[in-house]
């Protein structure tokens, strides 16, 4: 299984997900839309990504140029610019997916949904947003 996010680098919240069995232009699209649909359509939001074929590719990028999106992109050999993602995706692998022997996908779409939805945005505290959650952290300082 693969999973795509959409993290809001303010608040570390994951506004967007989306699983499949394929890393496609499907998968990241999906993400994306979720965050649309759950922030509305800001215009000229940045929407970093790195440099894969399936956020260069021509579907993902009309969706970024029909929602009035400004794309972003890792150059080649800097993995510090996805920093946020991959703690996120380290986090989740050491706080979750290391612990669970998932016997069907409908299981493991059932484990992430709860860890993103439930867990992560509504109670995890991140160092980063002074031990808030992002749900919480949003609540506090989104209207500044």
């Amino acid at each position: 299984m693969y999973l795509a996010v959409v993290i809001d680098l303010f608040s570390r919240c994951v506004i967007g997900w989306s699983m499949s069995d394929k890393n496609d232009t499907s998968l990241v699209q999906d993400a994306l839309t979720m965050a649309l649909w759950r922030r509305g359509h800001a215009k000229e939001v940045v929407v970093h990504s790195d440099q894969g074929s399936t956020y260069a590719s021509g579907a993902y990028q009309q969706l970024l140029e029909d929602n009035q999106l400004l794309c972003s992109m890792s150059r080649k050999g800097e993995c510090l610019d996805n920093a946020v993602a991959e703690s996120f995706f380290g986090t989740l692998k050491t706080e979750l997916v290391d612990h669970e022997d998932y016997r069907t996908k409908a299981q493991a779409k059932q484990s992430l949904f709860e860890y993103i939805e439930i867990f992560y945005n509504r109670k995890r505290r991140h160092s980063f947003l002074g031990y808030m959650s992002p749900e919480e952290y949003e609540r506090r300082y989104a209207s500044l």
